[in-house]
Protein backbone atom coordinates (compact mmCIF):
# COMPACT_ATOMS: atom_id res chain seq x y z
CA UNK A 1 0.00 0.00 0.00
CA UNK A 2 1.19 3.47 -0.92
CA UNK A 3 0.69 5.35 2.35
CA UNK A 4 0.47 8.71 0.61
CA UNK A 5 -1.77 7.70 -2.29
CA UNK A 6 -5.16 9.42 -2.46
CA UNK A 7 -8.17 7.17 -1.87
CA UNK A 8 -11.58 7.88 -3.39
CA UNK A 9 -13.89 5.12 -2.23
CA UNK A 10 -17.05 6.92 -1.16
CA UNK A 11 -19.95 8.52 -2.97
CA UNK A 12 -19.67 11.87 -1.18
CA UNK A 13 -16.03 12.47 -2.21
CA UNK A 14 -15.71 14.32 -5.51
CA UNK A 15 -12.13 15.59 -5.23
CA UNK A 16 -8.99 15.25 -3.09
CA UNK A 17 -9.60 18.27 -0.84
CA UNK A 18 -9.70 18.00 2.97
CA UNK A 19 -13.42 18.76 3.31
CA UNK A 20 -14.56 16.77 0.26
CA UNK A 21 -16.56 14.47 2.58
CA UNK A 22 -18.06 16.85 5.15
CA UNK A 23 -20.96 14.61 6.19
CA UNK A 24 -18.81 11.49 6.40
CA UNK A 25 -16.18 13.42 8.35
CA UNK A 26 -18.47 15.15 10.83
CA UNK A 27 -20.63 12.11 11.61
CA UNK A 28 -17.57 10.54 13.23
CA UNK A 29 -18.67 12.61 16.21
CA UNK A 30 -21.02 9.67 16.87
CA UNK A 31 -18.03 7.59 17.99
CA UNK A 32 -16.73 10.34 20.25
CA UNK A 33 -20.16 10.94 21.76
CA UNK A 34 -20.61 7.21 22.41
CA UNK A 35 -17.17 7.10 24.05
CA UNK A 36 -18.05 10.06 26.29
CA UNK A 37 -21.34 8.43 27.32
CA UNK A 38 -19.61 5.15 28.15
CA UNK A 39 -16.79 6.89 30.03
CA UNK A 40 -19.47 8.52 32.19
CA UNK A 41 -21.33 5.24 32.72
CA UNK A 42 -18.09 3.45 33.64
CA UNK A 43 -16.99 6.03 36.21
CA UNK A 44 -15.99 4.40 39.48
CA UNK A 45 -15.94 0.87 38.03
CA UNK A 46 -12.99 -1.50 38.12
CA UNK A 47 -13.43 -2.82 34.57
CA UNK A 48 -10.10 -2.31 32.78
CA UNK A 49 -11.20 -3.89 29.51
CA UNK A 50 -14.35 -1.78 29.38
CA UNK A 51 -12.28 1.37 29.90
CA UNK A 52 -9.83 0.18 27.21
CA UNK A 53 -12.70 -0.41 24.79
CA UNK A 54 -14.03 3.06 25.49
CA UNK A 55 -10.65 4.55 24.71
CA UNK A 56 -10.49 2.55 21.48
CA UNK A 57 -13.96 3.79 20.57
CA UNK A 58 -12.72 7.38 20.76
CA UNK A 59 -9.66 6.50 18.68
CA UNK A 60 -11.94 4.89 16.07
CA UNK A 61 -13.73 8.21 15.70
CA UNK A 62 -10.49 10.14 15.32
CA UNK A 63 -9.03 7.63 12.86
CA UNK A 64 -12.15 7.62 10.73
CA UNK A 65 -12.21 11.43 10.73
CA UNK A 66 -8.65 11.43 9.39
CA UNK A 67 -9.56 8.95 6.68
CA UNK A 68 -12.57 10.92 5.49
CA UNK A 69 -10.61 14.17 5.37
CA UNK A 70 -7.00 13.35 4.43
CA UNK A 71 -8.10 10.22 2.49
CA UNK A 72 -4.63 8.69 2.04
CA UNK A 73 -3.22 5.25 2.67
CA UNK A 74 -1.81 6.03 6.11
CA UNK A 75 -5.17 7.50 7.16
CA UNK A 76 -6.88 4.30 6.00
CA UNK A 77 -4.67 2.39 8.45
CA UNK A 78 -5.58 4.88 11.17
CA UNK A 79 -9.20 4.06 10.35
CA UNK A 80 -9.14 0.26 10.27
CA UNK A 81 -6.51 -0.67 12.88
CA UNK A 82 -8.43 0.74 15.90
CA UNK A 83 -11.54 -1.11 14.69
CA UNK A 84 -9.56 -4.36 14.53
CA UNK A 85 -8.14 -3.72 18.00
CA UNK A 86 -11.64 -3.11 19.38
CA UNK A 87 -12.85 -6.40 17.89
CA UNK A 88 -9.94 -8.38 19.32
CA UNK A 89 -10.13 -6.85 22.79
CA UNK A 90 -13.90 -7.35 22.93
CA UNK A 91 -13.55 -10.95 21.76
CA UNK A 92 -11.08 -11.64 24.56
CA UNK A 93 -13.38 -9.99 27.10
CA UNK A 94 -16.44 -11.87 25.84
CA UNK A 95 -14.65 -15.22 25.79
CA UNK A 96 -13.24 -14.77 29.28
CA UNK A 97 -16.11 -13.00 31.02
CA UNK A 98 -19.22 -14.11 29.13
CA UNK A 99 -18.24 -17.72 28.45
CA UNK A 100 -16.06 -18.08 31.54
CA UNK A 101 -12.99 -19.32 29.68
CA UNK A 102 -9.54 -19.19 31.21
CA UNK A 103 -7.47 -16.27 29.84
CA UNK A 104 -5.25 -18.57 27.76
CA UNK A 105 -8.28 -20.06 26.03
CA UNK A 106 -9.81 -16.63 25.55
CA UNK A 107 -6.55 -15.63 23.85
CA UNK A 108 -6.84 -18.66 21.57
CA UNK A 109 -10.32 -17.47 20.56
CA UNK A 110 -8.77 -14.15 19.59
CA UNK A 111 -6.13 -15.89 17.49
CA UNK A 112 -8.74 -18.12 15.85
CA UNK A 113 -10.77 -15.08 14.81
CA UNK A 114 -8.19 -13.94 12.25
CA UNK A 115 -8.33 -17.04 9.99
CA UNK A 116 -12.09 -17.28 10.57
CA UNK A 117 -12.57 -13.70 9.40
CA UNK A 118 -10.25 -14.13 6.42
CA UNK A 119 -11.95 -17.29 5.14
CA UNK A 120 -15.54 -16.23 5.80
CA UNK A 121 -15.05 -12.74 4.36
CA UNK A 122 -13.62 -14.31 1.21
CA UNK A 123 -16.67 -16.53 0.87
CA UNK A 124 -19.10 -13.68 1.53
CA UNK A 125 -17.41 -11.16 -0.77
CA UNK A 126 -19.33 -12.42 -3.80
CA UNK A 127 -22.73 -11.68 -2.29
CA UNK A 128 -24.62 -8.94 -4.20
CA UNK A 129 -23.66 -5.36 -3.23
CA UNK A 130 -21.43 -6.49 -0.35
CA UNK A 131 -17.95 -6.00 -1.83
CA UNK A 132 -15.45 -4.42 0.57
CA UNK A 133 -17.98 -4.55 3.42
CA UNK A 134 -17.67 -8.36 3.47
CA UNK A 135 -14.93 -8.06 6.09
CA UNK A 136 -17.46 -6.93 8.69
CA UNK A 137 -19.98 -9.74 8.26
CA UNK A 138 -17.83 -12.27 10.17
CA UNK A 139 -18.13 -9.94 13.17
CA UNK A 140 -21.92 -10.03 12.83
CA UNK A 141 -21.77 -13.83 12.75
CA UNK A 142 -19.44 -13.92 15.74
CA UNK A 143 -21.63 -11.69 17.91
CA UNK A 144 -24.73 -13.69 16.94
CA UNK A 145 -22.87 -16.93 17.71
CA UNK A 146 -21.96 -15.75 21.20
CA UNK A 147 -25.58 -14.72 21.72
CA UNK A 148 -26.70 -18.25 20.87
CA UNK A 149 -24.11 -19.79 23.20
CA UNK A 150 -25.26 -17.58 26.08
CA UNK A 151 -29.01 -17.87 25.55
CA UNK A 152 -29.53 -20.16 28.57
CA UNK A 153 -26.90 -19.23 31.13
CA UNK A 154 -26.98 -15.49 30.49
CA UNK A 155 -30.20 -14.68 28.58
CA UNK A 156 -30.05 -10.92 29.17
CA UNK A 157 -26.52 -10.70 27.84
CA UNK A 158 -27.50 -12.95 24.93
CA UNK A 159 -30.41 -10.63 24.08
CA UNK A 160 -28.16 -7.58 24.26
CA UNK A 161 -25.59 -9.22 22.00
CA UNK A 162 -28.38 -10.03 19.57
CA UNK A 163 -29.31 -6.35 19.49
CA UNK A 164 -25.67 -5.51 18.81
CA UNK A 165 -25.52 -8.01 15.94
CA UNK A 166 -28.67 -6.52 14.44
CA UNK A 167 -27.34 -2.98 14.67
CA UNK A 168 -24.08 -4.01 13.03
CA UNK A 169 -25.89 -5.85 10.23
CA UNK A 170 -27.94 -2.73 9.51
CA UNK A 171 -24.87 -0.49 9.55
CA UNK A 172 -22.97 -2.86 7.23
CA UNK A 173 -25.95 -2.71 4.87
CA UNK A 174 -25.74 1.09 4.77
CA UNK A 175 -21.99 0.89 4.18
CA UNK A 176 -22.54 -1.52 1.29
CA UNK A 177 -25.18 0.68 -0.37
CA UNK A 178 -23.03 3.82 -0.44
CA UNK A 179 -21.72 3.51 -4.00
CA UNK A 180 -24.65 1.58 -5.57
CA UNK A 181 -27.08 4.34 -4.52
CA UNK A 182 -24.72 7.20 -5.36
CA UNK A 183 -26.62 8.36 -8.44
CA UNK A 184 -29.87 8.60 -6.51
CA UNK A 185 -28.36 9.85 -3.24
CA UNK A 186 -25.28 12.03 -3.93
CA UNK A 187 -24.24 12.27 -0.27
CA UNK A 188 -24.17 8.48 -0.10
CA UNK A 189 -25.12 6.29 2.85
CA UNK A 190 -21.74 5.87 4.51
CA UNK A 191 -22.62 8.46 7.15
CA UNK A 192 -25.31 6.02 8.35
CA UNK A 193 -22.55 3.48 8.98
CA UNK A 194 -20.89 6.00 11.28
CA UNK A 195 -24.05 6.88 13.19
CA UNK A 196 -25.20 3.29 13.66
CA UNK A 197 -21.72 1.99 14.36
CA UNK A 198 -21.16 4.61 17.06
CA UNK A 199 -24.41 3.46 18.66
CA UNK A 200 -23.57 -0.21 18.20
CA UNK A 201 -20.04 -0.04 19.64
CA UNK A 202 -21.25 1.97 22.61
CA UNK A 203 -24.01 -0.60 23.12
CA UNK A 204 -21.50 -3.45 23.02
CA UNK A 205 -19.48 -1.79 25.80
CA UNK A 206 -22.71 -1.21 27.75
CA UNK A 207 -23.58 -4.89 27.30
CA UNK A 208 -20.23 -5.85 28.80
CA UNK A 209 -20.66 -3.35 31.65
CA UNK A 210 -24.10 -4.70 32.53
CA UNK A 211 -22.89 -8.28 32.44
CA UNK A 212 -19.92 -7.58 34.66
CA UNK A 213 -21.96 -5.63 37.20
CA UNK A 214 -24.73 -8.24 37.36
CA UNK A 215 -24.95 -10.34 40.57
CA UNK A 216 -23.11 -13.28 38.96
CA UNK A 217 -21.06 -11.75 36.10
CA UNK A 218 -18.68 -14.69 35.66
CA UNK A 219 -21.38 -17.33 35.42
CA UNK A 220 -21.31 -19.15 32.12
Amino acid sequence: MDLTAAIDGYCERLDASFWAEPINALTNAAFLLAALVMAWRLRGTNLPLAHALTGLLAVIGLGSFLFHTVAQGWAALADVLPILMFILVYLFAASRDFLGLAPRFAALCVLAFLPFAFVSAGLLRNLPLLGVSAGYLPVVLLIAGYAVLLRRQAPVTARNLGIGAGLLLLSVTLRSLDMPLCAALPVGTHFGWHLLNGLMLGWMIETYRRHMLAPHPAQG
